[in-house]
């Protein structure tokens, strides 16, 4: 495909200089010719996407290629509403029970109308083993009530009581909508040549280098402006930011401390900034000994001093942490402090372990800068309590599986919510059912946690609802899972002539609404 268009493109370039030639030999001179119109956007990200399957992964990367491919049957708009998007209406039929209809005359990209039975098929998988990355979000539904009323209508129940259905799992990447037929057909590599029904579709993907998309001119809603979509994995932070300097690149995400301020005095670039409803956290695998014991956990909290190393690496991006959920989401705690830094405690609480001279142990971390450096402070500052951490850094999908299997010690991410509900902050990250690929790579199980989350996310929202995720944040923070690194924000630098696009503080964002001003 490539080829073929590259071929194309040559020939082009010849026709148009013979038609230029013709011109200036018979006006003996004239205007200049005007530029070609760019019709290409070049992205440049910190990581290749896992998969392109939506119900394969649950990751960033993924979802802002994933975004741009495939459509929901709802989404939230600019206000923060849930609104249709592949379904024309909706309506609550009892607490449980769900009817949508869906819009008639939408293709996806391989030719196919978007039915029901599509609907359907997406819903079976997302809720299957296979989707384990996203299962969080679809446990709740009752898979053998899905009935398919006709092409276009399809009704579905839910197990129990879950009111952020709609507004959380519905919107998220892992609701994407797929072709049943480009699904069984692709097999296993479906996540390679994914078929959606959204404004870009797929041309080819470049492990490493690449992923090129090209508008989808069948698309329902409102075409791109602009042809062709390429995103670039350039993990070295500086060097995605001279990519943006030199123009070969025209977005540059997750814009490093070392390079926001000579991007800011740059006259031919725009940096915008959002805080997002994330957390980065250091996570300790509690199957694993001695993290098994409150004593440690609690002990290496206190050994970490954690507003000194957000200070130090991220310089005014962001905040540092107080619990499991962010700013931004509903029943935050804004109570809540960073933990406190006491090196003397932390020691007493090893010696109570039976660990009075520390242990060795790593921290695993992804090859982001700003991880490796925090990582690197939170290093020295262990070894202030005799614990000796090795860290490693590990590729972004080796880091993804091997943290899913259980292989980490302590290891550094970030968990970001695709909704302003609490549920969606922390079921999948601390609920027991969840451990490895579901989300909760702490491994971490607490009883009274499994119960309150359940009992959340049953309720509508009520001073009884809040109080259950208030008591959550407080039981979290006590029993150490994690230790709570900074909230996160969205620093993305574009260049001067992009216009129409607007950060997410979901992590990954829509690029379909680009424009080049000035052309």
């Amino acid at each position: 495909m490539f080829n073929k268009h590259k071929g194309v493109a040559v020939l082009a370039v010849i026709l148009s200089l013979v038609v230029s030639v013709s011109l200036f030999a018979g006006c003996g001179g004239g205007e200049k010719p005007a530029a070609k119109a760019k019709d290409t956007v070049i992205v440049g990200t910190g990581y290749d996407a896992k998969t392109l399957d939506p119900i394969g992964t649950n990751d960033v990367a993924s979802s802002n290629v994933m975004l741009q491919i495939y459509q929901n049957l709802v989404q939230v708009n600019e206000k923060g509403e849930i609104v249709p998007q592949l379904a024309e209406s909706y309506k609550k039929i009892d607490d449980v029970t769900y009817e949508f209809k869906i819009r008639k005359g939408v293709k996806f990209h391989n030719g196919e109308e978007l039915k029901a039975s599509d609907v359907k098929f997406t819903l079976e998988r997302a809720a299957s083993p296979l989707g384990a990355a996203v299962g969080h979000l679809f446990e709740a539904l009752d898979v053998t009530s899905l009935k398919v009323v006709d092409d276009y209508t399809i009704q579905m129940k839910l197990k129990y009581v879950f009111p952020p259905f709609v507004a959380t799992s519905l919107t998220h990447t892992g609701g994407s909508i797929v072709n049943e037929k480009a699904v069984k057909a692709a097999g296993k590599d479906y996540g390679q040549s994914p078929v959606g029904t959204g404004p870009f579709k797929f041309v080819k993907w470049t492990k490493g280098d690449r992923i090129e998309l090209t508008r989808y001119d069948e698309f329902s809603g409102q075409k791109a402006a602009y042809k062709n979509l390429v995103i670039r994995p350039i993990p070295e932070v500086t060097n995605r930011a001279i990519e943006l300097e030199s123009g070969g690149i025209d977005v540059c995400y997750e814009v490093s401390t070392n390079d926001l301020k000579r991007l800011q005095e740059n006259k031919d670039v725009k940096v915008l900034r959002v805080l997002d409803n994330g957390t980065s956290f250091m996570g300790m695998n509690t199957q694993k000994k001695p993290f098994d014991d409150v004593r440690v956990r609690q002990a290496i909290s206190y050994a970490i001093d954690t507003p000194t190393v957000v200070d130090s690496v991220w310089r005014g991006i962001g905040k540092a942490a107080a619990g499991p959920v962010p700013p931004n989401i509903k029943y935050h705690n804004s109570a809540l402090k960073p933990h406190e830094y006491n090196v003397e405690k932390a020691k007493q609480l090893l010696k109570e372990a039976g660990l009075p001279d520390g242990f060795k142990t790593s921290i695993w971390t992804n090859d982001r800068r700003e991880r490796i450096d925090m990582a690197t402070i939170m290093q020295n500052q262990l070894k202030q309590v005799g614990i000796t951490a090795e860290i490693k850094v590990v590729e972004w999908g080796a880091y993804l599986e091997g943290t899913a299997r259980g292989e980490q010690d302590m290891f550094i991410i970030g968990w970001t919510a695709s909704g302003n509900d609490p549920d969606i902050s922390l079921f999948a990250q601390f609920h027991s059912s969840k451990h490895g690929a579901g989300g909760n790579r702490a491994f971490y199980t607490n009883n009274k946690v499994d119960e309150l989350l359940m009992k959340g996310r049953q309720m509508e929202d009520s001073d009884a609802r809040k109080k259950i995720y208030f008591d959550l944040q407080d039981t979290i923070k006590a029993d150490a899972p994690w230790v709570f690194l900074n909230n996160q924000e969205q620093v993305v630098a574009v260049r001067k002539n992009i216009g129409g696009f607007q950060p997410s503080p979901l992590g990954y964002h829509a690029l379909y609404n680009i424009k080049f001003e000035g052309q």
